[in-house]
């Protein structure tokens, strides 16, 4: 790390990773309420990597490592090592399940070496962008069944489409796309029958917009989107019968 990357401007996906710490550590009991949200406002109020180092300084992260933020802003910043990321040991979350409804697998978490998720006239959106990994290589499977499942990959991970589509079909955009070196793996696989398994890649999501970008998945994955995409069928759109 150089001497000037204190200095270098913080983005709003980097405080929410400091926010991030913070959260565990008063569900630990490290914090007190008062010291929670006056070091909270700090961190949304901070514009540096400077001003955000001090706030997590005497908090340890995952594993019991004390937390330097300058550190965890590098880790993921565009250019750095994944090594931080691939933590080995067991994910944070096995399955998904949505059955006229949905599930969200989104944020902190860790993806383990073999997800799967099932999706019965719903959907799921499953948010890879601020995910460690258990191992090099990760498989999610996905099953939808008049409903969908989409995946969000961040830039640099390398993805590969296997699954099936019968009147429905995965999405294989991102298929194939080179990893940075290092980077984990993600294998896509499943059946999707009447629904549809979307794939797309995007930058850490900008505190400023979630909730329009949630607003929009969520009309995909629950079989609100395009029919063409193998949402199946919109009952809202006005050209529905």
């Amino acid at each position: 790390m150089t001497d000037d990357v204190p200095e270098l401007r913080a983005s709003d996906a980097d405080r929410e990773r400091v926010a991030e710490v913070l959260r565990d550590a008063l569900a630990e009991g490290r914090l007190d309420m008062t010291e929670f949200e006056e070091r909270l406002d700090a961190t949304y109020r901070a514009r540096t990597y400077a001003e955000l180092a001090p706030i997590t300084r005497d908090l340890p992260v995952a594993g019991g490592a004390p937390a330097d933020s300058v550190s965890l802003m590098k880790e993921s910043a565009p250019g750095g090592s994944w090594a931080g990321r691939i933590v080995g040991g067991e994910g944070s979350s096995a399955a998904g399940v949505a059955v006229m409804a949905g599930f969200q697998r989104k944020g902190r978490w860790t993806v383990p070496k073999r997800f799967t998720c099932f999706a019965f006239w719903g959907g799921g959106e499953i948010d890879l962008r601020e995910a460690d990994f258990a191992g090099r290589e990760v498989e999610i499977k996905c099953v939808a069944i008049m409903g969908g499942v989409n995946i969000v990959v961040p830039p640099g991970v390398e993805v590969v489409v296997r699954g099936v589509g019968v009147m429905g079909g995965f999405d294989h955009r991102e298929d194939g796309v080179p990893g940075d070196p290092g980077a984990p793996r993600v294998i896509v696989s499943g059946f999707a029958l009447w629904g549809g398994v979307g794939v797309e890649r995007k930058p850490v999501r900008d505190r400023g917009r979630p909730e329009r970008e949630a607003e929009g998945a969520d009309r995909r994955v629950l079989g609100h989107g395009d029919p063409a995409h193998g949402w199946g069928h919109d009952p809202h759109r006005r050209d529905a019968p």
